[in-house]
């Protein structure tokens, strides 16, 4: 167990900051999920705005790599050019 009152402050705030960061990741990978799901092009177009701005705000943020949110981006559009 920790013995300085910092470390204490700080496995609170880590926890803190784990339950937020795996709720947006969550958020983004079912939104991914669902979008990947669709087959037609004009309700795939909709969605993809807000799909585009959830992963560059969780770039942003730090939860998912400033790459790999540009890997998704790539396969998305590619994804939604195809249908």
């Amino acid at each position: 167990m920790a013995n300085h009152k910092s470390s204490l402050k700080r496995i609170r705030s880590n926890n803190t900051k784990k339950i937020y960061n795996r709720y947006y990741s969550k958020t983004m990978r079912n939104a991914i999920r669902k979008f990947r799901s669709l087959s037609e092009k004009t309700e795939a177009s909709a969605t993809f705005v807000s799909l585009i701005s959830l992963i560059d705000k969780n770039a942003k943020r730090g939860i998912i790599h400033k790459n790999k949110a540009s890997n998704l981006k790539s396969k998305l559009t590619k994804k939604l050019n195809a249908l």
